[in-house]
């Protein structure tokens, strides 16, 4: 499973062998069975999860309603920038929708790496902003689009999805009731 991390940080930068090596003694791996969960609202989160196997939800709770806002699976980095850097309580729940198996990370795991290994830090940054850049494509389609396009968009970008969570989450996922996903998807198949 290291050697998965070891091949996502990669495609980033040629590493050296003393880099990967620091990336396999370093990396903390746990299993998570579906349905922990990972961050409630409230909690000052103090991780950081790369998922090497498995599916993450993260979920609001409005008026007493799952809100889904987002969806990690393997290769995603789940992290809350806002409760890690800014010491503030979640607003919103991490779940496991599947059995994970997550490189889970805390300040005081990476800080020591950043310092053996000055590059990570340079590394790390280009992780961020083509996670920042995958949002705003996301963020992009959901202000833009409708809901059918919306669900067009998730099959484009991610197809196993569909497959791997409860219907009503990709339904709320999407902004809709299960009901009209259910119409969604015969309009859909109608029209192959």
């Amino acid at each position: 499973m290291r050697e998965k991390l070891i091949t996502y940080f990669s495609k980033f930068a040629q590493l050296t062998p003393s880099e990967k090596e620091a990336i396999r003694s370093g990396s903390r791996i746990q299993s998570f069975p579906r349905g922990t969960v990972l961050l409630r609202e409230g909690q000052v989160n103090k991780e950081v999860y790369f998922v090497l196997q498995g599916c993450i939800r993260q979920y609001y709770i409005i008026d007493g309603e799952e809100k889904t806002s987002n969806f990690f699976t393997e290769e995603q980095w789940v992290l809350s920038l806002n409760s890690q850097d800014q010491n503030t309580p979640s607003s919103f729940y991490y779940d496991c929708v599947e059995d994970c198996t997550l490189v889970v990370s805390r300040e005081e795991d990476y800080n020591p790496m950043y310092k053996a290994f000055p590059r990570f830090e340079g590394i790390s940054r280009l992780i961020l902003e083509h996670e920042f850049r995958h949002q705003q494509v996301i963020q992009t389609s959901f202000i833009t689009s409708t809901a059918e396009q919306r669900y067009l968009n998730l099959l484009q970008l991610t197809s196993d999805l569909v497959n791997r969570v409860p219907q009503y989450q990709i339904a709320s996922y999407i902004g809709v009731k299960p009901e009209t996903l259910s119409r969604i998807r015969r309009r859909l198949s109608k029209k192959k």
